[in-house]
């Protein structure tokens, strides 16, 4: 009897090690385009290389289509907490306010024994449930000297605000109770305009002059008229406070000094040239996509310290690391910025995935995945069971090297605000290959129809080609498919 009692004793501790839960960093952006990550290559991967994101990406998989279900801030967000798409967790838009009282992935994590956070950008105007501690900007925020909403008490930061975000996401893991897994959201306000650099990276690419992308100056013929009637253009909409001619912050004196120091005499020089048409487009351009590319230098920089706490502090092989955002941007491609449209810019978004042990270092992956998966994908990591009115699927299986035989071959995508910088509501379908828009208001009443692979900057709808009957046909089936499945009604 008593060598079975020791028997039992001794393989006791081998159950428990193996029952161990991962810990789960999700760290969130907002607005961060695919190519102002060098992982995923282009011309500015070298100008702006981003070496601690790149890290993730080297220790673990990359995804090359991540697709969003509806690009802008406040949606996406809810799509990530709840699993459903916007008509079902009831943020359609960024105006309205989140349903905290819903079923969301923290909630279920903290149910299973995790312990739950979330610091930085929360954007979604109700109070934070399901976590055990929030640390959050009251809207936008800005982008120094926040004001987080801690654990509903107003509280003071002096600093710039992506550092600030990863202090206190730092201070909370430091001080967590160790005998439970946890799931931290760290979210940055960052590189969602308006584009406020760091004083240590106001003269980061100063004497560079970045690329411009081939469709700066974008006439948007060939499509419908949806695209032409936009409010979102580099040369006439990103106006004087996205340029720096007008500041967000509530500087300090001493910061000021220094912020509008480096602007103000710029912009007098800009002044005294009087620029007009292409040439002010170019210089606005210029302005644009170097404070962007600041405000992403910090976002890395920071993404950096996350993960050498976790190796100082011997996290990193029990911790699962997961960077996204909440959807892509236009860095002057159709001479735009901002999101809100299916075309692809914005409808991509980056995903890596680092998770020791599991994931096949430097591995890629070029299925279809989705924002919508995200929760689930929360869930199967944690080994906690996925509700079944959850519409995205996990991510586990991609992540250990095997995709399987049903993954979707197709995203479905639905755009809410209409009017917002001039774009209305739209809802389509792709397959990676071809893509199909439906425009439902009644003064537009269109499509647009794209081939990716011969037309992939998407310049000429093919709506309406004889040579594309087949698959518009086999598109618009496959549309009214989803809409059934994933119970849109609109």
């Amino acid at each position: 009897m008593k060598q079975l009692l020791l028997i039992a004793l001794l393989f006791a501790p081998v159950v428990h090690a193996e029952a161990k839960k991962p810990n789960i960093l999700f760290i969130f952006t907002d607005d961060h385009a695919l190519k102002s990550l060098s992982a995923y290559g282009g011309p500015l991967a070298k100008i702006a290389p981003t070496p601690h994101l790149d890290r993730i990406a080297k220790e673990g998989m990359l995804f090359e289509h991540c697709l969003v279900s509806n690009s802008i801030c406040a949606p996406s967000r809810a799509v990530v907490l709840t699993g459903k798409y916007s008509h079902l967790n009831g943020q359609l838009t960024n105006k309205g306010s989140f349903d905290g009282s819903q079923q969301t992935a923290p909630k279920l994590l903290r149910k299973a024994g995790y312990q739950t956070a979330i610091v930085g950008k929360w954007h979604l105007k109700s109070t934070p449930t399901g976590f055990d501690h929030f640390e959050v900007l009251k809207g936008q925020g800005q982008y120094y000297n926040p004001m987080l909403i801690t654990n509903g008490r107003s509280v003071n930061h002096t600093g710039y605000t992506t550092d600030i975000i990863t202090d206190q996401a730092l201070k909370w893991l430091k001080q967590r109770d160790t005998k439970n897994p946890f799931f931290l959201m760290c979210q940055h306000k960052a590189p969602h305009g308006r584009w406020e650099p760091a004083l240590r990276h106001l003269n980061t690419f100063e004497e560079i002059k970045i690329p411009e992308p081939p469709t700066l100056f974008d006439y948007y013929s060939g499509r419908s008229a949806a695209s032409a009637n936009h409010k979102m253009g580099i040369a006439e909409d990103i106006g004087p406070s996205r340029l720096m001619f007008r500041y967000s912050s509530k500087f300090t004196p001493e910061q000021f000094k220094i912020f509008d120091g480096h602007f103000r005499p710029r912009n007098e020089a800009f002044e005294k040239l009087n620029l007009q048409g292409r040439d002010r487009t170019r210089w606005n351009y210029q302005r644009y996509i170097k404070n962007y590319l600041r405000c992403v230098k910090a976002v890395d920089e920071n993404v950096g310290r996350m993960l050498k706490f976790l190796d100082d502090s011997g996290l990193a092989k029990h911790t699962v690391v997961i960077y996204s955002s909440d959807q892509g941007f236009w860095l002057g491609e159709h001479g735009w910025f901002d999101k809100r449209w299916m075309y692809e810019e914005s409808l991509h978004t980056p995903l890596l995935v680092r998770w020791p042990g599991v994931t096949k270092p430097g591995s890629t992956s070029d299925a279809l995945v989705s924002n919508l998966d995200f929760a689930e994908t929360f869930l199967d990591i944690a080994r906690t069971e996925t509700p079944k009115d959850m519409q995205g699927r996990s991510l586990k299986p991609l992540l250990s090297g095997k995709t399987p035989a049903d993954w979707r071959k197709t995203h479905y995508y639905h755009y809410y605000e209409a009017g917002g910088h001039g774009v209305p509501i739209h809802y389509g379908v792709t397959d990676g290959h071809f893509k199909l828009i439906r425009f439902p208001d009644e003064k537009l009443n269109t499509w647009e129809f794209f081939d990716l692979k011969t037309d992939p900057m998407e310049m000429k709808s093919r709506y309406g080609d004889s040579e594309y009957t087949q698959p518009i046909t086999k598109l618009k089936k496959e549309l009214d498919r989803l809409r059934k499945q994933y119970k849109v009604k609109e």
